[in-house]
């Protein structure tokens, strides 16, 4: 006896599901090699872990554009069949046909190599930072640089080089909608920051820079984790070269910070920003779980959370006015005769800096339109490799008005390049631009806002974020986030608003 279609559906979705869940699970293994490299594992291991990466990166790879896989999207997509599934199911086949149809293009015996390369790179990125050795980098970067190249001719050039690779972090974004929107932020804000540097009301920020034990920074930075919604159940932190969040599934988001002994809020923001991107991913609806869907929906809409967490929310005056006790009772004596409004002040200093992560958040806009800019260069203007540290030098020079004093601190100081995520850097701003658009919403929707931040009652924002963005992942488009969240598309003019009010006014302008 034959079976009824929807019992025959029934059958091929589960066998479909457990396919995609075997993706997942290699590619949740991968995961965590990547943060094993990233917090500690030895270095004379790293280039035959990497290995293990790319073999494993690659298998996972093989079983997105099987036949396997081909024959379940070709039946999926029968319209009988598909009137058949539900909006989950749909959207699940949608994401999957995408991935088979980009990852097709590329040969897995290219896959591989690069996914080696990026693993080894990574290892030896921290390396070269740390003795400020680009020259002995060059050659590793060149040759990502040019698989970067080879894969934008597999995948096809979508308007411009540049585009194909800033389409992978931020969906139907361009350089041209970049390019208007970067011209329209900097219009509004250079003039802010020039009136900025000219005021006499300049904030004293000598004494966040004396010794910080780090044990203390630590405890104090887990408890603001804690006081966020943070899942220690389903998280770790640890500490790394360069901080990042990995997720590995949803009871599993690691995050790392990086201690600065002369610094207390260094760490303390990147494990905001971290735990920002982790929310999102601790937060997604369970029935994603084992799909491509169980992420967040792009780059942009992702650093928006770590933004407004480490930014809105944590250089506020209401977010210390609730625990600037707490930090004082950890630095008794580096901090017993500061008060709240000079440490306010004192995080919010506006100065032209050279390491992006621990810039202000106005000029911190300038940082990302350099990379923006030389990323354009690199792939849509023959850029050489071995001149970036040139090009970069001199930019720094033209746009903030100093030059690093080596390499170190300047072309090598983010990983992102060591790991080929070219494209990824203009999320950061698209990230602050969502994050300004959201705060705009989240203060009419929720009245108390400020009040609760003041009480240290942080959770029913995070339940707010998870109702209206965490919940759906991968499953609404960027553009429908911010389109169903705020009732509009994205708006630079919030991010420009948000910032001119709040350095006005701490600047007394």
């Amino acid at each position: 006896m034959s079976l009824k279609m929807e019992d025959q559906v029934k059958i091929e979705l589960e066998k479909f599901r457990e396919l995609v869940g075997k993706i997942r699970g290699y590619y949740e293994a991968v995961g965590l090699m990547h943060w094993d490299l990233r917090t500690g594992a030895p270095r004379k291991g790293a280039e035959f872990r990497s290995e293990t990466i790319g073999m494993l990166s690659t298998e996972g790879f093989k079983l997105q554009i099987s036949d396997e896989m081909a024959n379940y999207l070709e039946y999926f997509t029968k319209t009988e069949i598909a009137e058949q599934l539900d909006d989950l199911d749909l959207k699940i086949v949608k994401e999957c046909k995408k991935e088979y149809e980009l990852n097709k293009l590329i040969p897995a015996e290219k896959f591989q190599e690069f996914s080696v390369l990026t693993a080894h790179a990574q290892t030896l990125w921290e390396k070269a930072k740390e003795t400020s050795d680009f020259t002995g980098f060059e050659p590793y970067l060149t040759k990502i640089v040019a698989m970067k190249q080879e894969f934008i001719d597999y995948l096809g050039v979508k308007g411009t080089r540049y585009d194909t690779l800033v389409d992978m972090y931020e969906p139907d974004m361009t350089v041209e909608k970049l390019d208007e929107i970067f011209s329209k932020l900097r219009s509004r804000l250079v003039p802010l920051v020039e009136t900025i540097r000219a005021s006499a009301n300049q904030p004293d920020n000598r004494f966040l820079h004396q010794i910080f034990e780090i044990d203390q920074q630590e405890k104090f930075g887990l408890f603001i984790l804690e006081q966020m919604g943070y899942d220690f159940e389903a998280g770790r932190q640890d500490e790394s070269v360069h901080p990042f969040a990995t997720s590995l599934n949803i009871g599993d988001v690691r995050i790392t910070t990086h201690y600065l002994q002369d610094d207390v809020t260094s760490a303390l923001f990147s494990s905001l920003h971290e735990g920002g991107h982790a929310l999102y991913e601790q937060n997604v609806d369970v029935n994603l779980v084992g799909t491509p869907l169980a992420e967040g929906t792009s780059m942009g809409i992702h650093e928006s959370q770590s933004r407004l967490w480490e930014n809105m929310i944590g250089r506020s005056r209401p977010f210390w006015e609730r625990y600037f006790g707490d930090l004082q009772q950890h630095f008794g004596p580096q901090l017993k005769d500061v008060s709240l409004e000079e440490f306010y002040r004192a995080i919010n200093r506006v100065e032209n800096s050279l390491i992006r992560i621990e810039a202000d958040e106005l000029t911190y806009n300038l940082h990302i339109i350099i990379r923006y800019e030389i990323e354009k260069m690199l792939f849509n203007e023959g850029l050489s490799v071995k001149d970036l540290p040139e090009v970069w030098n001199a930019k720094y020079n033209e746009y903030l008005g100093i030059t690093p004093p080596n390499d170190g601190l300047g072309v090598l100081q983010d990983v992102h390049w060591s790991g080929g995520d070219f494209g990824y850097f203009a999320s950061y701003s698209l990230g602050n631009m969502y994050a300004a658009q959201f705060l705009h919403t989240i203060r009419k929707e929720l009245p108390q806002y400020d009040e609760w931040i003041a009480e240290g009652n942080l959770l029913p924002i995070k339940e707010w974020l998870t109702d209206k963005i965490y919940k759906y992942g991968k499953s609404l488009t960027p553009s429908e986030i911010i389109v169903n969240v705020t009732g509009e598309e994205l708006n630079p003019d919030y991010l420009a608003d948000y910032l001119e009010e709040k350095y006005k006014e701490i600047y007394k302008l």
